[in-house]
């Protein structure tokens, strides 16, 4: 009986909060560009388009599934509204546009999934909402509770009131991150085309497909097909989708939306209909999958040594394994890790500002970290501490608040964002070691020293990096 017991825990601790609720069924965001909805030539709504869409929808969800809409287009249905040929490239006059654009899209999608029997209620959402923890987990209950209630979420952006700094920018990148809100277990990006190119199949006739995807991050194809006027994205924000939807367990397809019934034929295992991206191995869960909504706002570039440490060892960032530093940043905002060619390896919360990281980068050493007796940690040395001036941690990103973007990834993380714990296992002059076994309270950790950080902060003289 206890065993039985532990396999049910199991069960729906693997199955997450939103599939225990939901129960049997999968979980489908489709993502519906501006291209897919908007005739360029004459300007206007694609109606049929659309229409075969919601009978797609219909479809899935005769089968059983659920259904997670992720639509563009306001602003591209705000001009034809208003008679113009061309989308405007001032913020204002976009969403403003975007506000007339928006209570007619919804209209469009009520009309055909109420003549379909099917109820949907609209979601804007900005990158804000998502990057608080406590905004973000309300999200999800919503979508938990409208799926539940059979209802169809279509979401966009809060085009209106999103300042630039906060937006998602495309919303390839909404679906994917709407796709971890809601544990999606498939993500369709409906586009103008049929599939991944190894080239761009318009210049180069030897272009050749790619089907399948098993490791997004060793990935070679072409992503230099950009956007139309009327949308935002193009190839490679459907490549950075992958990387997020690929690492919260969910698998994407990239297809043509002139037959979005394909989706159903694909999801029935019909093969070369669009590039499939698989999901990586172990999928990131509570608190981890939350780090991949939180909008980036830097990048930390890393040596060789550091990227062995933090992709294939899953240990943390320390100063020393830094070679540049880029974006403008503060303690506990996401940034991008990347290896010396500028590739994106994963994502952490860091602990320092970017003039912080700046002063100490290539600075410091990992044997700082020591065992105590009984399996606790202590710091022999305090080099980053040394550097800024006033006590501090040592880990640039810590090892808890990072996620891998590649299929080298953590899988200790459990539902509600506890972690296991974490050795630190020193390896000379590595730039990189295991942190502490919880997660860093950084506010706590810095907050005795405040005074000394301000006043040494304002006469430290920084190199550009």
């Amino acid at each position: 009986m206890m065993e039985q017991h532990k396999g049910d825990a199991k069960e729906c601790k693997k199955k997450g909060v939103v599939k225990e609720v939901l129960g049997s069924g999968d979980i489908f965001v489709i993502k519906v560009g501006t291209s897919s909805l908007v005739r360029p030539e004459q300007q206007t709504l694609n109606l049929t388009n659309l229409a075969r869409i919601c009978e797609t929808i219909k479809a899935l969800k005769k089968m059983g599934h659920h259904v997670v809409i992720v639509t563009s287009g306001a602003v591209g249905v705000g001009c034809q509204r208003l008679g113009l040929a061309t989308k405007p490239s001032q913020l204002a006059k976009k969403q403003a546009l975007a506000a007339v654009g928006q209570v007619h899209l919804m209209k469009f999608y009520e009309d055909f999934l109420a003549a379909l029997g099917l109820t949907c209620a609209q979601v804007l959402l900005t990158l804000d909402n998502l990057a608080n923890r406590s905004q973000y987990l309300n999200a999800r209950n919503t979508f938990t509770e409208l799926l539940a209630y059979g209802v169809i979420p279509v979401v966009n952006e809060n085009d209106t009131v999103a300042v630039q700094e906060l937006r998602f920018g495309d919303n390839d990148t909404l679906s994917a991150q709407v796709a971890a809100l809601v544990q999606a277990d498939w993500l369709f990006l409906l586009t103008d085309v049929d599939c991944l190119y190894t080239a761009n199949p318009k210049d180069d006739p030897n272009a050749t497909p790619i089907y399948e995807v098993e490791d997004i991050s060793r990935l070679t194809a072409d992503t230099s097909t950009r956007g139309t006027q009327w949308g935002t994205g193009g190839m490679a924000t459907k490549l950075t989708a992958g990387r997020i939807a690929t690492a919260a367990g969910c698998t994407m397809v990239i297809c043509n939306s002139t037959a979005p019934e394909n989706i159903v034929r694909i999801v029935k295992g019909e093969p070369k209909l669009g590039t499939k991206f698989f999901p990586l191995p172990h999928s990131l869960k509570g608190r981890k999958r939350w780090i991949l909504s939180v909008p980036v706002r830097g990048q930390l570039w890393l040596d060789a040594g550091a990227v062995r440490a933090v992709r294939d060892k899953h240990k943390s960032l320390f100063a020393a394994g830094i070679t540049k530093v880029t974006g403008d940043f503060h303690a506990q905002d996401c940034v991008s890790l990347c290896d010396s060619s500028g590739v994106e390896l994963g994502r952490g919360l860091v602990n320092f500002s970017t003039e912080e990281v700046a002063a100490v980068h290539g600075h410091g050493h990992a044997h700082g970290q020591g065992h105590k007796e009984g399996g606790g940690h202590h710091h022999a040395t305090h080099p980053v501490a040394e550097q800024l001036g006033f006590p501090t941690m040592e880990e640039v990103v810590h090892r808890e608040n990072l996620v891998l973007l590649s299929s080298e990834m953590d899988s200790d993380e459990d539902l509600t964002g506890a972690s296991a714990s974490a050795s630190a296992t020193p390896s000379g002059a590595n730039s990189v070691a295991n942190g502490s076994s919880a997660a860093l309270d950084v506010q706590a950790a810095n907050a005795a020293a405040a005074e000394a950080a301000g006043q040494k902060l304002s006469s430290l003289s920084v190199a550009s990096s």
